[in-house]
């Protein structure tokens, strides 16, 4: 049988002849891929952890960041505390609202910007309590948000 311009014998003896190296060659190519191997997996590895721990400090900032601008409360508790009455509670449920809006506006906001920001709402706030507390009231409302803000770190 023929294949091409040689035999079947004469093809076969040459395939065996330019795959037959000495064992030692052959030993030191697989040595050396081996190593190659490694290193990839080695430098792959080194990227992703990189990749995983700068990822989550810049999530744990962000999320400090927000958690302290973060100015829920309790409205409830708040109205006991202050002794609102019904009308005066939702007055400052309402304002209380826009407040923690502001304040997440603020928390979004670029750092240089941030405590013109937080001075304006805390001022916007105080300024509306002003118009719905009695005096007697607005003065323990101001304790507790400058306590508040003093715990959160913004002032």
């Amino acid at each position: 049988m023929r294949i091409g311009n040689r035999n079947v014998e004469q093809y076969v003896a040459g395939i065996k002849q330019d795959n037959t190296e000495p064992p030692r060659f052959k030993e030191e190519r697989i040595t050396v891929m081996k190593k190659i191997v490694m290193m990839l997996v080695v430098m792959a590895s080194m990227v992703t952890t990189t990749f995983a721990e700068n990822e989550s400090v810049n999530v744990e900032s962000s999320m400090t960041s927000v958690n302290a601008y973060d100015m829920s409360v309790n409205i409830r508790r708040l109205g006991e505390t202050l002794g609102l009455t019904l009308d005066q509670m939702e007055t400052v449920e309402d304002i209380h609202r826009t407040f923690c809006g502001e304040m997440m506006v603020a928390s979004q906001a670029h750092h240089d910007d941030r405590a013109a920001l937080v001075k304006a709402a805390v001022n916007k706030e105080l300024k509306y309590m002003s118009y719905i507390l009695t005096p007697a009231q607005y003065a323990k409302y101001d304790a507790i948000l400058e306590a508040t803000l003093v715990n959160h770190g913004l002032k």
